[in-house]
């Protein structure tokens, strides 16, 4: 199985979980899902496994891979550390980055600006996910970079779930644009405002996200975030 075969069936599973079709509590069967994707158990281990890592499936004693629900309240949390972590990669990119970083973040762009135009969304995610990475390693702090990168992953299925929004895109990639601008100026306090304010999912944005979330099962209430 290929890379790209083996993310695409770690996202079905994910999207799966995301949209409800997987109920929390519900427990992951190896075999049935093998069957349904028409794989081998290795794979759909190997994703339950991944899954795990981000706190979407949870290994339980005598149940095995069980749906896990982390509720709006935490989901927010891990989105306002995250806006708080890139907001400080970009103002570290702005003051250190170089001709190679600079060079990345401007290729990064474009493919990004290809993909929105396609309006693929889980393309424009991957693009936008090599963006992000691009920010880190312009950062040049290891440490820095590991902890947006793993928290990014934790992440990833509200992130990709945000940009099925109407709109958001197309809001997206505009915000890079910006960010981008301020990065290759040089200008940390700009760049980190808009990286925080990019990832943050306050107000409206965290209602969609939630309302999205909801209508997997019509029970989440969304905390009011203002």
């Amino acid at each position: 199985m290929t890379s790209n075969t083996f993310h695409k069936l770690r996202d079905q599973i994910e999207n799966g979980i995301i949209t409800g079709e997987f109920a929390p509590g519900e427990r992951l069967d190896e075999v049935q899902l093998a069957t349904r994707f028409g794989v081998s158990r290795t794979p759909i281990r190997e994703a339950l496994m991944q899954l795990s890592a981000i706190g979407l499936v949870e290994a339980r004693p005598r149940r095995g891979a069980v749906v896990v629900d982390p509720g709006p309240n935490r989901i927010y949390e891990m989105f306002e550390v995250m806006a708080e972590l890139e907001g400080m990669a970009g103002a570290m990119a702005a003051r250190r980055h170089t001709e190679e970083d600079r060079a990345a973040l401007l290729a990064s762009h474009e493919r990004c600006e290809l993909s929105a135009a396609s309006e693929d969304t889980d393309s424009y995610y991957y693009d936008n996910e090599v963006f992000h990475h691009a920010i880190y390693a312009a950062s040049h702090s290891t440490f820095l970079a590991e902890q947006c990168a793993a928290l990014h992953r934790r992440l990833r299925p509200y992130r990709r779930l945000q940009l099925r929004v109407r709109n958001r895109v197309k809001v997206s990639i505009g915000e890079h644009a910006g960010i981008v601008q301020a990065i290759l100026d040089g200008d940390e306090v700009t760049a980190r405002q808009r990286l925080r304010d990019h990832i943050a999912v306050q107000g409206d944005r965290f209602s969609d996200l939630i309302s999205n979330l909801s209508r997997r099962d019509g029970t989440r209430t969304a905390p009011s975030r203002q």
